[in-house]
């Protein structure tokens, strides 16, 4: 299978299986059209479409030998792999929801203004430590886990944030095993020890901020109603200046009221920060500010907005790195990551304040996804295999899709919130993830051969 394509005036071709990916000239572009899902070339097709001369001679030579290379029409092996998936997986990550209350109200919060259906709670110190304990039984032989503290707003928790911290550091010299952290802040209630501390202890930051201020103030309010962009903004510049601009992502959702969300990016970069995130709002159609189907051509044209941008402020010495164009195309994910996605429900989990186990974050609140407690130390076995069993060939509407090895059949918390089965994946989301893989892979060529030229 190959996906062919065209943006910054490129004519790409990407071969699925393999990854290759090929910069080819209209000509070769055009005549791919001409061969067959298997590569063999068919020379009737290529005279109706008058694709036909010495010049599409010389094409045709050397596409096949890419095809002769393996790197056009490359047989898909992983579906074999996934036929036999028999990958056992331990627990290496956990997101500690450390306050189930939050000092802001956004309008598009999944998480129902941090209770996640159930009541205003902080984590104790007992439930962390016992949740340290509990990833530590159950990540095996593996040594580094990751630990995101998360909400609600984790600041409003952030004594028993330290303590955990302290204990897990000093539990992981005892057993070999080496933590990194993550917060996930508003910032409302950021100071400069908390930023000590965070710059001291956490491998990464998200700090939530959408954009412009007419945006941001628009769904992230307090609890009065007010807007918090001006109190958290130069927190957030003070702090990722203190971070050397590294190490951290100010992460902004956009919505159905902000569909130009580059200029909210443009603005962040204005702002001055160089590790920027804005993603799409997940919402049922009832809610005004959701994303619509009929909004796609809009939004694929800000994704070709935005490429252009960020890709004119590399080639001009200024480094912007944004989240959804990040790809690597020498390595890339292991082949199990590339099948099977972020790992919710198995090698990843989220721990409620009072410490019962979910699949992810997204999950928590659903009765039926509850998987245990750290205080069992067990896993419903049922749910862990559900979810671990699951991978892009389970998925319908992902074995047959060219993205399918970039995306890793998307967000199973999406798939279940939308269409009630972690293998049917939203497909708006899927529309909006390949446009996004579309814009990497123009951005990363463009830049490699501005390289080469240089």
């Amino acid at each position: 299978m190959i996906h062919k394509f065209k943006n910054l005036g490129q004519y790409i071709v990407l071969d699925v299986a393999s990854g290759a990916i090929h910069s080819l000239d209209e000509k070769a572009y055009n005549l791919l059209d001409c061969y067959d899902g298997e590569g063999v070339f068919q020379p009737e097709k290529a005279a109706e479409l008058g694709l036909v001369g010495p010049e599409y001679d010389e094409a045709a030579e050397e596409l096949q030998s890419l095809i002769d290379g393996k790197l056009l029409f490359t047989k898909d092996i992983y579906a074999e792999i996934a036929r036999h998936w028999d990958k056992q997986s331990v627990v290496k990550a956990l997101c500690l929801h450390i306050a189930h209350d939050c000092n802001l109200r956004c309008k598009y919060c999944f998480a129902d203004g941090g209770e996640y259906m159930g009541k205003r709670e902080l984590m104790s110190a007992e439930v962390g430590k016992k949740a340290i304990d509990f990833v530590i039984e159950q990540s095996g032989n593996r040594k580094n886990i990751e630990i995101d503290y998360f909400g609600g707003e984790p600041l409003m928790n952030f004594d028993v944030v330290k303590e955990i911290t302290e204990y897990a550091k000093e539990q992981g010299r005892l057993h070999g095993k080496s933590f990194r952290f993550t917060i996930t802040t508003n910032g409302v209630l950021l100071d400069e020890d908390k930023q000590a501390y965070i710059n001291e202890n956490m491998s990464n930051v998200v700090l939530s901020l959408d954009g412009r201020k007419e945006v941001h103030d628009a769904v992230r309010v307090r609890v009065d109603g007010s807007g918090s962009y001006d109190r958290v903004v130069p927190k957030f510049q003070k702090l990722a200046d203190s971070r050397n601009q590294n190490n951290y992502y100010v992460r902004g959702t956009f919505t159905r009221d902000n569909l130009d969300f580059a200029e909210d990016v443009k603005h962040l970069m204005d702002l001055g920060f160089e590790q920027i995130s804005v993603e799409p709002v997940v919402a049922p159609e009832t809610e005004d500010y959701s994303l619509r189907r009929e909004d796609l051509p809009a939004i694929f044209a800000e994704y070709d907005r935005l490429v252009e941008l960020l890709t004119n402020t590399r080639k001009s010495g200024k480094f912007v790195n944004f989240f959804h164009f990040m790809i690597d195309l020498e390595q890339g994910p292991c082949a199990y990551k590339r099948l099977s996605g972020c790992g919710s429900g198995h090698e990843y989990l989220a721990v409620t304040p009072s410490g019962d186990l979910y699949p992810c974050h997204q999950f928590v609140g659903k009765p039926e996804f509850k998987m245990g407690t750290v205080f069992e130390g067990k896993l419903d076995e049922n749910i862990r295999k559900r979810f671990m069993n699951s991978n892009i060939y389970t998925k319908e509407a992902c074995s047959t899709c060219w993205n399918r090895f970039y995306c890793s059949g998307g967000c199973a918390a999406n798939a279940f919130n939308m269409n009630g089965d972690i293998d049917k994946p939203y497909e708006i989301a899927c529309e909006m993830q390949k446009k996004r893989t579309e814009c990497a892979i123009a951005m990363a060529a463009a830049l490699s051969e501005e390289r080469s030229e240089n």
